[in-house]
């Protein structure tokens, strides 16, 4: 592991298979070693990496705790390695969130339940899932690192609160098969679009792990990537399963944010007082 202002980081591109948690976890563990075998300081599956997408009614079959061996031994699999598994999360009795768990050191360090759920197009994660609520933002081995999922990085608001946090990195697990949102909504552009603003705007770079493959008509792209301060990406995935990884450098990310300080100017107060102001108008 590093021990400089160097990191290495990295997303894991996979497919799912839907329901089937032991067959995605021989996955896992195999990435996880790899990313070991590299050195890697942060690794990222994408969005309900451990039991795909799709799921309806099988929610409850596949769901678990945040205390579930099965996590607790990807934990100790990752050893000092901060990696990002995504999963069904039971939070009650009945009630399922979209979560993505930071593992590490053996232990389940943070839980993040997606906040942002998508109900439109072909999506219907709000008859399944209930939302999260809290952000999340984890530290280890000197890298700190905020979670977002999916959908949460096309709300405007939330992406704003997560980077006033100050991460030195943002992590994005998503799902995002072609079609499924109405218009001509290009998956891929719109989406490396939307982590370019970001990690510009703010000076901070976002680990972005997508999946490769189909799940009933479903057809996931591919395109995992780690996109710099400079709103470029500094590596994008092959086709196929693999781990694409990139060095991120803390002095490259303190003079992004100097030479455009966003999180300094932010304002956050004044910012407050026109949304309450907006909410008030009640549109």
């Amino acid at each position: 592991m590093s021990h400089t202002s160097l990191y290495q980081v990295a997303a894991a591109q996979m497919n799912c298979d839907l329901a089937d948690i032991d067959a995605n976890l021989g996955v896992h563990r195999e990435m996880i070693r790899e990313g070991r075998r590299r050195h890697l300081d942060l690794l990222v599956f994408p969005e309900l990496s451990l039991t795909g997408y799709d799921l309806g009614a099988a929610v409850i079959d596949v769901a678990m705790t945040g205390d579930d061996p099965r996590l607790l031994e990807l934990a100790r699999e990752s050893g000092d390695m901060l990696t990002v598994v995504g999963f069904v999360e039971c939070m009650a009795p009945g009630e399922y969130a979209n979560a993505a768990a930071c593992l590490r050191q053996g232990r389940v360090i943070a839980i993040h339940r997606k906040i942002n759920l998508c109900t439109y197009g072909g999506h219907a994660e709000g008859k399944i899932f209930s939302k999260g609520r809290v952000l999340t933002q984890v530290d280890a081995g000197g890298l700190s690192a905020g979670v977002l999922v999916c959908a949460d990085l096309w709300n405007p608001g939330l992406a704003h609160v997560a980077m006033l946090a100050r991460p030195d990195v943002i992590v994005a697990p998503i799902n995002s098969a072609l079609g499924m949102v109405e218009g001509e909504f290009d998956d891929e552009s719109n989406w490396l679009a939307c982590l370019r603003f970001y990690a510009l705007v703010y000076g901070t770079p976002i680990v972005m792990a997508h999946r490769d493959g189909s799940e009933g008509a479903s057809r996931f792209w591919g395109g995992s990537c780690i996109v710099g301060v400079d709103g470029h990406p500094l590596a994008r995935a092959e086709p196929g399963r693999g781990i694409v990884s990139a060095t991120i450098d803390k002095a490259d990310i303190a003079r992004a944010r100097f030479a455009m300080p966003t999180h300094r100017d932010a304002d956050t107060p004044l910012v407050a007082s026109l949304m309450a102001g907006h909410a008030r108008i009640g549109h």
